[in-house]
């Protein structure tokens, strides 16, 4: 059982690092990841990555039942997210939550992150979602980049792109979601070529993500 179960290995990525880059070469990088929800105390969801263990075996994740899952761990629910790619070029992290190593449907996973919710888990595309994951995401200079900006300025750059909804999806035609996309009034999707290195570090301080509604998910940067 995820939750209160002994770790079944160590996480090869996280680990306390002050800051440092860890990774490298982590752009179009295939993983899975299970949300587990538990409404004890609130919502809180668990976070499950599969980075760095596999790249989450197609075969595998096609057997998955998040109803299953979700009565395996003693969660009131389970998400499954992806398959998804990273779109950031390193990573760093300082471990926010226990390195240990679980195993869903023969897919091992690593807890990554927690999210605490102040209402019931709610997917609805262009929602911002807070997440403890103390972690650092490099982009790097040169890099071409995806971006939805809202009217005040607020810019979300694209972490990861999911083929789960669109299996088609990929780093070519991420150009043509600007077409696809039902944005909030006013907002844009936007491209560009970083002229130095974007760096996104939420050691010390949570997150802000949210997702399109293909999935594709994209965290704050101002």
């Amino acid at each position: 059982m995820p939750r209160d179960g002994s770790p079944r290995g160590v996480d090869p990525i996280s680990h306390d690092d002050n800051g440092q880059r860890l990774v490298s070469g982590t752009r179009n990088g295939r993983y899975g990841e299970v949300l587990l929800a538990f409404t004890d105390e609130g919502v809180r969801l668990e976070v499950y990555n599969s980075y760095g263990l596999n790249d989450c075996p197609q075969e595998l994740w096609g057997r998955l039942s998040a109803e299953a899952i979700a009565t395996e761990s003693g969660a009131a629910l389970a998400v499954l997210n992806g398959p998804r790619h990273w779109m950031m070029d390193g990573i760093g992290k300082v471990s926010n939550v226990a390195p240990t190593v679980h195993s869903f449907g023969g897919i091992e996973m690593r807890l990554a992150a927690t999210i605490e919710l102040d209402g019931p888990l709610d997917r609805a595309p262009y929602r911002e979602i807070t997440v403890n994951r103390g972690a650092v995401w490099y982009f790097d200079s040169g890099t071409l980049v995806y971006e939805l900006v809202t009217p005040e300025g607020r810019t979300y750059v694209l972490q990861a792109y999911c083929t789960g909804v669109d299996r088609t999806l990929d780093l070519d035609s991420l150009a043509g979601l600007a077409d696809r996309l039902a944005l909030p009034a006013g907002w844009r999707f936007e491209s560009r070529t970083l002229v130095e290195d974007l760096v996104v570090d939420t050691t010390v301080t949570a997150a802000t993500v949210l997702q399109d509604e293909l999935e594709n998910t994209y965290t704050l940067v101002r």
